[in-house]
């Protein structure tokens, strides 16, 4: 996959019409057995969906049938045929291969090949975390009474050392809306309880601005009380919650010294008596829907008649309503779509589309979209390598002082999300569609560094240099921050979210607006 076309008619001893017209060949033959195979599958009854579903993937998955042919044969042809279609998509490309880009395109592959195999030599099993300096005093030990036998180990225990030992357990989540009971103490403050430590009350303290959701979760709790369970907890506010320990400062107990904080996750739309009749027209539409297809299995067990007695149950308490406040739903054009696009030097743009006639109606920059804010975005920027300065020198000098940025980086990413949000809303777009962060952080690493390869040919040491001089200056953005903001801000409005991988090529207006019609593509 990574040899031009010239290379692969050398090795199949062909021209590249003949090469074309044997994966055309090729290419229908398998597009002739997958389909008969589809067909077979239709027609086959199975009592397990978890046994059809593998065999419908392998029939369907023409890249993996590529890929087992090419191991299953030894034709230098054959392999030359599936290689010139598997590089190309699986499909016949409808211009010749340009020489250039694809260089440019195999030297990028060959970057995150070399990347992804570092990744997988320093993968490491993850362990459970010791709550004290033990593990720092011995590397300490080690590095002070023995001599490194190469420049990984050294480097090894250098990261260990520099590495600050953890003193506070990992979180606990629970899962379920249900694992979480609220009550009201002698003194009228808010408390909650966990399943498994039933015995212990706490006493929650929050924000202003947070409380009403917390009032919400206990006025769930005691309707259904009330009502002797005949309310869904799936239609709970509440979703899940998690309690972790928050580091604090001081010398006393660690129960002294630091806090838990109280997490919780919660369904947006369930705020409002329209909303939350929303979720229940879905998930009725969804439980009917499980029912009618276990009844119409035949030879059901007890276990299946149970499950369907369960799932009558639910539908039935779906019925009930909770108290809530009336509120008018978002009013949306389901033909106008939002695409944000992330980029290096330019964290987000916004580009308004209407996909009726492909075109953008509206585009914002980073700078209209910050506005007067914007001088913070330098400001911050700034801040980030003085303090990336400081923190390299410090651990040269083994300080254990390190410089951040406080919460700079989270406030601008709020001012972005507001903005973006209220200008989609201005738009009554139908959906914000985002990048997926899958592989963004190996797209722009293999950027970067194919960036500085074209700006300094040839020396390797002054590539590396300029990239990361390129990277200290402009990558230091958290787009899984903006990410989770934008999709929570979004949800409270009703404005719903798409995520699409991001193209590579165009300035950023252009990749927001290949965003937003790659989405509305997607959905066909």
């Amino acid at each position: 996959m990574l040899q031009s076309d010239d290379e692969l008619t050398i090795a199949s001893q062909t021209d590249i019409n003949t090469l074309r017209s044997k994966a055309s060949e090729l290419l229908e033959q398998l597009n002739a057995s997958i389909s008969e195979s589809a067909q077979t599958e239709v027609k086959k009854k199975t009592r397990s969906k978890k046994n059809n579903q593998p065999s419908q993937q392998a029939g369907a998955n023409v890249s993996r049938t590529l890929f087992k042919l090419y191991d299953e044969t030894e034709d230098p042809l054959t392999r030359c045929e599936i290689a010139y279609l598997l590089k190309n998509g699986c499909k016949l490309p409808e211009q010749d291969e340009n020489p250039e880009k694809f260089a440019q395109r195999r030297r990028k592959t060959e970057i995150r090949l070399e990347r992804l195999m570092n990744t997988f030599q320093n993968t490491r099993v993850p362990r459970g975390r010791h709550l004290s300096w033990h593990t720092w005093i011995e590397a300490l030990d080690r590095a002070t009474s023995h001599v490194p036998e190469n420049e990984e180990q050294a480097a090894d225990w250098q990261a260990r050392l520099l590495t600050k030992p953890a003193i506070l357990p990992f979180p606990v989540n629970y899962e379920t809306n249900e694992d979480l009971h609220w009550s009201l103490n002698s003194k009228g403050r808010l408390c909650v309880s966990f399943n498994g430590l039933s015995e212990h009350s706490f006493e929650v303290y929050c924000d202003q601005r947070d409380l009403h959701w917390f009032n919400r979760f206990l006025e769930d709790q005691e309707t259904k009380k009330a009502s002797k369970n005949q309310h869904s907890s799936s239609l709970f506010s509440l979703r899940s919650g998690r309690i972790a320990w928050q580091e604090g400062k001081g010398v006393a107990e660690h129960w002294v010294v630091h806090r838990l904080v109280l997490s919780c996750s919660v369904e947006t739309d369930t705020w409002t008596q329209e909303g939350t009749e929303k979720i229940r027209q879905k998930k009725a539409i969804d439980c009917a829907k499980v029912i009618a297809s276990t009844k119409a299995k035949e030879n059901r067990s007890q276990n299946q008649d149970a499950f369907i007695r369960r799932r009558e149950r639910m539908l039935e308490l779906l019925d009930n309503q909770f108290p809530r406040p009336s509120h008018p739903l978002y009013q949306s054009q389901p033909s106008i779509l939002a695409g944000v696009s992330y980029g290096l030097d330019k964290p987000a743009t916004l580009a308004i589309v209407d996909i009726q006639t492909g075109k953008a109606i509206a585009y914002r920059s980073i700078r209209q979209i910050l506005g007067k804010n914007y001088k913070l975005l330098n400001r911050y920027r700034l801040k980030q390598q003085r303090n990336a300065h400081k923190r390299r020198n410090n651990q040269r000098k083994g300080s254990s002082n390190q410089p951040r940025e406080s919460n700079q980086g989270q406030y601008l990413d709020r001012l972005i999300t507001h903005e973006i949000v209220a200008i989609a809303q201005k738009y009554q777009v139908s959906s914000l569609v985002l990048p997926d962060l899958g592989n963004i952080r190996e797209i722009v690493q293999s950027e970067v560094q194919a960036k500085a390869e074209q700006k300094i040919p040839g020396s390797i040491e002054q590539q590396r240099q300029y990239a990361r001089q390129y990277r200290a200056s402009v990558h230091r953005w958290r787009y899984a921050q903006l990410t989770q903001f934008i999709q929570s801000q979004a949800a409270q409005l009703g404005i719903s979210i798409e995520i699409v991988k991001q193209p590579l090529i165009g300035t950023p207006q252009e990749k927001a607006r290949d965003l937003a019609i790659a989405a509305y593509q997607a959905r066909k």
